[in-house]
C-alpha cells in the first residue's frame, strides 16, 4: 500500500523528506555504526544533535537569548501541573478557557492554588475564542494562561490577551511552527510535538529566564521543576533522544521550505481550499466561528451521525486516513499540518465534493 494522507490530529504526519532521511540513518547514524535510538545521551554525537536541534529551533522562532529552550517528557499534559508548581508563587493565577486542552489545564491549576477563570466559550461548545478586548486581567494574577490553538474545536487565536505586564503562558501544541509569532510577548511558550512538529514523547518548553526559580523549589518534585531541566540543559535524565532527533530534522525541513512566513502563506491557503469548499457547501458545515476558525484543525459535520460515519468509511477507502472527528464534537476533522501537502487537501476536498453530489 502506498502512502496514505493522513489527517490525524495527533500523532500526525510528518513530512516525507524527513521519514526518508531517517530511514536512512536508522541503522548506521553518520558513521557512528549504530542508531540514534542506541547512542547514549552523554556522548559527543548526541550532544551535537540536541544542541543543533535547539539553535534551529531558535533560528527558526527568533528566541531570544533571555529565553531557555527544554526538551522534555510528560506531553504536554505534564505542563498542566508544571506551570503552576513553578510559577503559581503567589498562590494566583488566570486562565482563559477556550476548550478541552486549556479546560483541563485549569482545573490541574486548581489543585495549587486560585485558578480563575477570566473568560470561558463553553457556553457554544467551544466553537469561538472568547474576546480578549474585554478581559480583565486581575492585578494580583501570577501569569496568564491560554490555549492558543483548540485542537478538538478548531479555533484560533487571532490576537492576544493584554495581560498587564504578568506573564503569558501558551499552550501552541497544534499551531506551533505554523507562523512566525514574537516570542517576547509570552513567558512561557510550550507544546507537545506529536501534532506538528515531531513524534510522540516529546514536549518543547520555551521559558523566559527571569521564570525559572533560582532556587530549588520546597514541596516540589525534582522532576517538576524547571530548574532541573535547565540547569542541566534538558540532560538531566535521559531525554527523549529518538523524538528530539526528529524534531531537529524537522526544524532543518522547515528551514529548507522558506521558514515560518513560508510556512505560514502555505497553511493558509490549505486551510482557505477547505473552508472555501465548506462556506458553500451544502452537505457539510464547519463548526467553528468563521472569525477564529484555525489553519491546522478544520472540524466538519453533515447534521447526521450515520452520514458522518459513513463518509469517515469511505474516506478511509479512498486513502483519507483518520478524518473521524473528537467525540466531544462529533462529525469529522481534518488536522493540515505543516507536513500536509496541498495535494492531501485537494484530494480531500475533491472526495468531499464526490460524497456530497452521492448523498444529497
Amino acid at each position: 500500500m502506498g502512502r496514505v494522507f493522513n489527517f490525524s490530529a495527533g500523532p500526525a504526519v510528518l513530512p516525507e523528506e524527513v521519514l526518508r532521511e531517517a530511514a536512512e540513518e536508522m541503522l548506521d547514524y553518520k558513521g557512528c555504526g549504530m542508531s540514534v535510538m542506541e547512542m547514549s545521551h552523554r556522548s559527543k554525537m548526541f550532544d551535537e544533535i540536541i544542541t543543533t536541534a535547539e539553535q534551529d529551533l531558535r533560528d527558526l522562532m527568533g528566541i531570544p537569548d533571555n529565553y531557555r529552550v527544554l526538551f522534555l517528557q510528560g506531553g504536554a499534559s505534564t505542563q498542566f501541573a508544571m506551570i503552576p508548581m513553578n510559577l503559581m508563587k503567589t498562590g494566583k493565577a488566570d486562565y482563559i478557557v477556550s476548550g478541552s486542552w486549556s479546560k483541563k489545564a485549569w482545573k490541574e491549576a486548581q489543585i495549587f492554588g486560585e485558578a480563575r477563570c477570566l473568560a470561558s466559550s463553553d457556553d457554544e461548545n467551544f466553537s469561538y475564542v472568547p474576546d480578549v478586548k474585554t478581559i480583565e486581567v486581575n492585578d494580583d494574577a501570577d501569569y496568564v494562561y491560554i490555549c492558543q490553538n483548540e485542537t478538538i474545536y478548531g479555533t484560533l487565536y487571532r490576537e492576544l490577551p493584554d495581560t498587564k505586564g504578568k506573564p503569558l503562558v501558551a499552550d501552541v501544541s497544534s499551531c506551533f511552527l505554523s507562523e512566525p509569532i514574537d516570542v517576547e510577548r509570552y513567558g512561557v511558550i510550550y507544546g507537545g510535538v506529536q501534532k506538528n512538529v515531531g513524534p510522540a514523547g516529546v514536549c518543547i518548553v520555551i521559558i523566559r529566564e527571569d521564570l525559572i526559580p533560582e532556587e530549588k523549589l520546597p514541596g516540589v518534585p525534582t522532576m517538576m521543576q524547571y530548574k532541573t531541566h535547565a540547569d542541566a540543559k534538558s540532560l538531566y535524565n535521559t531525554p527523549p533522544c529518538y523524538g528530539i532527533y526528529i524534531c531537529g530534522l524537522v526544524f532543518k525541513w522547515l528551514k529548507a521550505q522558506g521558514g515560518l512566513e513560508a510556512m505560514k502563506k502555505r497553511n493558509e491557503e490549505k486551510a482557505q481550499l477547505l473552508y472555501d469548499f465548506l462556506d458553500q457547501s451544502k452537505l457539510f458545515k464547519g463548526t467553528a466561528r468563521k472569525e477564529d476558525r484555525s489553519i491546522m484543525n478544520v472540524p466538519f459535520v453533515t447534521g447526521n451521525a450515520d452520514l458522518d460515519a459513513k463518509f469517515v468509511a469511505e474516506a478511509k477507502e479512498a486513502g483519507i486516513e483518520s478524518v473521524k472527528g473528537h467525540r466531544s464534537v462529533g462529525g469529522m476533522r481534518a488536522s493540515i499540518y505543516n507536513a500536509m501537502p496541498r495535494e492531501g487537501v485537494e484530494a480531500l476536498v475533491a472526495f468531499m465534493e464526490k460524497f456530497e453530489k452521492e448523498n444529497l
